[in-house]
């Protein structure tokens, strides 16, 4: 149970550097914190997977540090919902969420990719030829459902 204890502890508890906490990294940190004298890596592994417990996954996320987050999301919501400042958007009204991505590397692998095989990985060749930049830039019509891009190439 102890050790259960241990991968569910955020690193920092320990003073571990934060990183994702491997089985392997568990039953070590188990022996140096005096939990038990000796465990390998596959016994942590298989008591851990059979709860379901995987400290070595993790998602990221970013806290909205902005005093005024709420304020400005809420009229990017409102605007989702067909309202601005309080009125109904009419029929004319279009609400187009934009983004572009700038500098897309435009790349063609030198050799073809092999699927994978059993016992054996995929493999990807790591050379490649470059054939300019692309830029891409698009925009979803929230309300009709339509898209509208722009792809433009740049060559280097």
């Amino acid at each position: 149970m102890e050790i259960k204890a241990l991968a569910c502890e955020l690193p920092k508890v320990r003073d571990l550097p934060f990183s994702r906490l491997s089985h392997a990294d568990i039953a070590q940190e188990a022996m140096h914190s005096g939990i038990t004298a000796s465990i390998s890596g596959a016994t942590v592994w298989r008591w851990l997977s059979a709860d379901a417990i995987k400290p070595w996954c993790y998602r990221s996320w970013i806290f909205p540090r902005d005093p005024d987050f709420a304020e400005k999301a809420a009229k990017v919501l409102d605007l989702y919902h067909g309202v601005w400042e309080g009125q109904l958007l009419g029929p004319d009204d279009h609400v187009i969420s934009a983004d572009e991505k700038t500098s897309i590397q435009a790349r063609e692998r030198t050799a073809q990719s092999s699927a994978p095989e059993p016992r054996r990985y995929r493999k990807v060749e790591a050379e490649y030829i470059r054939h300019g930049a692309l830029a891409y830039i698009a925009g979803w019509d929230v309300h009709r459902f339509g898209l509208y891009c722009r792809l433009g190439c740049s060559s280097c």
